[in-house]
């Protein structure tokens, strides 16, 4: 084989490997758990969470606790979760307040666990 063959099989190759990758990486999901503190009760900070969620095409869930918070799970493509974490930790719903936002269990996952995004009592 001549030298631009091999150039252009070289060249070949390494577009293919890139196309791969960023295809690969749009399937990428996340899921990451949420416990968010502050004045979040009595505020509609779940019907806000619930709307914001599906705004950004997201699945989840998310729900009161007897101990004044709110907690929930978020999954999705990990740079949509990102965006849904800033938004619990900095905006929430007009009224509330939000002291800390906590963040756990994040870990990659091959498919969705859950479907849409509701409100769980």
């Amino acid at each position: 084989m001549s030298r631009s063959v091999l150039l252009f099989c070289l060249f070949l190759f390494v577009l293919l490997f890139c196309l791969f990758n960023v295809v690969m990486s749009q399937n990428k999901l996340t899921s990451v758990d949420f416990e968010i503190f502050g004045n979040v009760q009595g505020v509609c900070f779940r019907m806000y969470t619930e709307d914001q969620g599906r705004s950004l095409r997201l699945s989840g869930w998310v729900k009161n606790t007897r101990q004044g918070t709110v907690i929930g799970q978020i999954q999705g493509p990990p740079d949509k979760v990102n965006d849904m974490k800033v938004w619990l930790q900095r905006v929430g719903s007009p009224s509330s307040r939000i002291d800390r936002a906590v963040f756990s269990n994040e870990r990659d996952i091959s498919k969705l666990e859950i479907h849409g995004f509701s409100t769980r009592y």
